[in-house]
């Protein structure tokens, strides 16, 4: 019998002619303040990739709240509220209240010591417990997400991962891959240095898992059941996702990485943990769109975050820009022809290359080529205006 620790073998490959298993992971945004211009490409990538992708392929999307609640950044910023605010009642603040709470707690700079920490990650492990604040920016964002047309993969869903840490752990170690120093008073380590990247702490003396243990401990049982894993994330952040795509390939998905550039404004890329947001967050984006219907404002957002944005991150924020991308959906949509659905897949599966996702640059880009006929209401249907 094979151990529970232990993700399961590669399950054999379906034949060529059956639909292949893509799962969509995403990184996680911690709901701790507004959606952001950086969030929001993230999030309009992830969702034109995800429904072009399903006419093709089974797709999976894993967005799950619950496995990165246990990570300090969460956790310390709960232990901070509750000191700080007591038993107050967050239903009535807004994520704006909300962020700047967030932003007290990260000048502050205090380190929780882990004692204060541990009732918090035992009552989300064994409990399912969301702290209340946690829980209103998440309702709101579900609110914005169905403005905005983006499918929501469980943001107050209970989603927890399929295995322990000392289970993720004991896989890593019979694969040779874990190094743990706990027994001397020391860390956990992520070892893939015989294929030549660099140690990777993942787990603290004191047992606090950081952002990679925890996507360990969701991916690791997950990865065997698809043909490829697509992740999805900050530049910053290839480090860890080229670490991850090491320890799950041999599980038997190919892992494709698809960097997602932030969004600078004013030319300065900046952090969520200082504020800043006022006037660029989702809200104020939405309010943007007073005199667009609901078909051009899904559209148009696209447009602008996909297609104008691009990849990189060499562009910044423009709300003209974003007007303008608002117009050209109207036109694209008054122009759009009615074309039978039966060929759907074939018209977005031009748009993938040596993979089965579909390259959502590619695809929205091609909306707006000269000399094209106009994209017909079928494919935005299916894949950009999302009820």
């Amino acid at each position: 019998m094979t151990s529970p620790a232990l993700a399961p073998s590669p399950r054999p490959r379906q034949a060529t002619s059956a639909r292949r298993r893509v799962l969509l992971a995403p990184v996680t945004i911690t709901p701790s303040k507004p959606l952001g211009p950086s969030h929001l490409k993230g999030l309009f990538w992830t969702d034109v990739m995800y429904r072009a992708t399903g006419a093709l392929a089974e797709v999976d999307y894993r967005f799950s709240h619950t496995t990165y609640h246990l990570t300090e950044q969460t956790l310390a910023f709960w232990e901070f509220l509750d000191r700080t605010q007591g038993d107050r009642d967050y239903t009535e603040l807004s994520e704006d209240d909300i962020g700047m709470l967030y932003v007290r707690h990260r000048a502050a700079q205090e380190q929780a010591p882990a004692a204060a920490l541990r009732p918090y990650a035992d009552a989300v492990e064994h409990h399912g417990w969301v702290h209340p604040a946690a829980t209103r920016v998440l309702e709101l964002w579900r609110t914005q997400y169905a403005r905005l047309g983006l499918h929501d993969p469980g943001l107050l869903a209970h989603q927890p991962p399929g295995l322990g840490l000392e289970e993720m752990l004991e896989h890593l170690r019979a694969r040779g891959l874990c190094l743990d120093h706990r027994g001397l008073g020391g860390p956990v380590y992520l070892d893939l240095t015989r294929h030549g990247l660099p140690l990777r702490r993942i787990v603290t003396a004191d047992g606090r898992p950081n952002y990679l243990a925890c996507a360990l401990r969701e991916l690791l049982p997950l990865a065997p059941e698809y043909d490829e894993v697509v992740f999805l994330y900050d530049p910053d952040l290839d480090p860890d996702y080229q670490l991850l795509a090491r320890v799950l390939a041999p599980l038997g998905p190919t892992v494709h990485r698809v960097p997602v550039g932030r969004v600078p404004v004013d030319g300065e890329i900046r952090s969520a943990r200082k504020g800043g947001w006022r006037g660029q967050d989702a809200a104020a984006l939405l309010d943007a769109t007073a005199g667009h219907d609901e078909a051009a404002t899904h559209l148009g957002m696209r447009l602008y975050f996909i297609a104008t944005l691009g990849p990189g991150q060499g562009q910044s924020h423009r709300p003209d820009l974003l007007g303008q991308c608002l117009k050209r959906a109207e036109r694209l949509l008054a122009g759009a022809p009615a074309t039978a659905a039966d060929d759907l897949p074939e018209r977005l599966g031009v748009h993938r290359r040596d993979h089965v996702y579909v390259d959502p640059y590619r695809l929205t880009t091609g909306l707006l080529a000269r000399h094209r006929a106009a994209p017909a209401r079928d494919l935005l249907s299916a894949v950009f205006l999302c009820p």
